[in-house]
């Protein structure tokens, strides 16, 4: 592979666009049981035999917890002028509801106060996948219990950060949380049961609407959103049900989310095919979910081939693994080009008035040479090639406003444990050592040129 990168500038985007890297809590933070945070879903599900790669958790993570200032140092030395973090609600609510942790929102305002400091917004996720168990005893999401527990954590947390956190993320990747959580099993809780998915997707998306007006009175002028993980969709083949395929796929993985947050309801081609284990939507649920938003947040890796899978539940399709293209090390598609297509049906189909590329990233086998950097080649090469295809979506039309590198720091990936590292920095776990690799030294280089 060359490594020849596109010729792509700074000064090729607006002076206002917003240049960014993201984290979540649960991925970084670390101190899993300190200063009164109370246990997650996930620090639940790490401890049970098998769900995670490596059998290991983020207990520990990137300790950026107690390191968090030296973290957002780095951040500040790539030159980007903002910071996307997210909250864990057990750290500032340890039952869910209730009593709250004074030391952990002190935490989040320590943070908030040290980004500002150092010239970078602070872009606020409420929610990135950390449930307190406590709430998951009591059915979780399942349960429309979980939505007025959520407006009770948004209410503190945007009352303790409203007057110095602009811009806020209800939800990230609620696709995820619903169907990896609670049908694949393969995140936490760890249920798999699709009528249950369908259902907790329906109440994380009714949280978020009700939730837009508790941000705006807390927090006055300042944006608000939510973050998709969605897919540019092709057909496995010309045949007829392939084609079919692609369209019902499209409509459960990406118009499922993007119908009713624009006010169009769910999409009713894939409603008719649901049947008994459709959501229960009661009167009002729709029109919350359509609260308008300052701005859509997408998160873009690769697109998805399917084909025509009859007998496999009631969208019956199936993603394939197409040959002879570029992968990460995840086995992940490389695409820029489908980057663009993607936003480009976005704005074609629902007009957003902005969108941010809230998470863009790639993994690959990353080994320090002896004197302890990391020529990790191919990251550079992703994000260069994906910058382009940013500015090729926004001289296409699309409102693109700002990207977010995901991810600044090596961190837990989830079921995969430590095995994967998107990050721009290489993190030695046992000695919490960051080092930046060739693709944050680029990403610095770019941003600062």
């Amino acid at each position: 592979m060359t490594d020849s990168l596109p010729h792509i500038r700074r000064s090729d985007f607006p002076a206002d666009f917003v240049w960014g890297c993201s984290t979540s809590s649960y991925q970084i933070e670390g101190a899993a049981t300190e200063d009164g945070r109370g246990e997650s879903i996930w620090d639940r599900f790490c401890a049970g035999a098998g769900h995670i790669r490596d059998g290991s958790s983020g207990a520990v993570a990137c300790d950026h917890y107690h390191r968090w200032p030296e973290d957002l140092d780095l951040a500040r030395s790539l030159g980007v002028n903002a910071y996307r973090f997210s909250i864990a609600w057990p750290r500032v609510l340890p039952q869910g509801r209730g009593a709250v942790n004074q030391r952990g929102l002190d935490f989040y305002s320590r943070l908030v106060d040290g980004m500002l400091e150092r010239g970078l917004q602070p872009w606020a996720t409420l929610y990135h996948w950390d449930l307190p168990q406590a709430l998951q005893e009591q059915g979780g999401w399942q349960q429309r219990a979980c939505v007025d527990a959520f407006l009770e954590y948004t209410e503190l947390v945007t009352r303790a950060l409203g007057d110095r956190v602009k811009h806020w993320i209800t939800h990230n990747e609620p696709w995820c949380s619903a169907f990896l959580g609670h049908h694949e099993g393969n995140h936490a809780p760890g249920i798999r049961d699709y009528a249950a998915a369908l259902q907790v997707c329906h109440h994380l998306l009714l949280s978020h609407g009700l939730a837009l007006p508790v941000i705006r009175r807390n927090a006055p002028g300042a944006q608000a959103g939510i973050t998709l993980s969605l897919h540019p969709i092709e057909a496995a083949s010309h045949s007829a049900a392939d084609a079919a395929a692609h369209l019902r796929h499209d409509g459960s993985r990406n118009r499922w989310f993007l119908d009713p947050l624009h006010g169009r309801g769910y999409p009713s081609d894939i409603w008719a095919l649901l049947g008994a284990q459709a959501p229960q939507v009661l009167d009002g649920d729709l029109a919350a979910i359509a609260t308008p938003t300052d701005f859509l947040g997408v998160n873009y890796y690769f697109p998805e081939v399917v084909e025509d899978a009859p007998g496999s539940g009631p969208i019956a399709t199936r993603v394939v693994e197409p040959a002879g293209v570029e992968r990460t090390a995840f086995g992940w598609q490389v695409s820029p080009e489908g980057m663009v297509t993607l936003l480009n049906r976005i704005q074609r189909d629902y007009g957003p008035s902005r969108v941010y590329l809230t998470e863009n990233g790639s993994t690959y086998e990353d080994q320090p040479l002896p004197d302890g950097s990391v020529l990790d080649i191919e990251r550079r090469r992703y994000l260069a090639r994906h910058l382009e295809a940013a500015w090729q979506a926004r001289a296409q039309g699309v409102p693109l406003q700002g990207y977010f590198a995901w991810s600044l720091l090596d961190n837990f990936e989830w079921a995969e444990g430590y095995l994967r590292r998107f990050g721009l920095t290489y993190v030695d776990y046992p000695t919490q050592r960051r080092t930046l690799k060739a693709s944050g030294l680029w990403y610095r280089d770019f941003l600062k040129s």
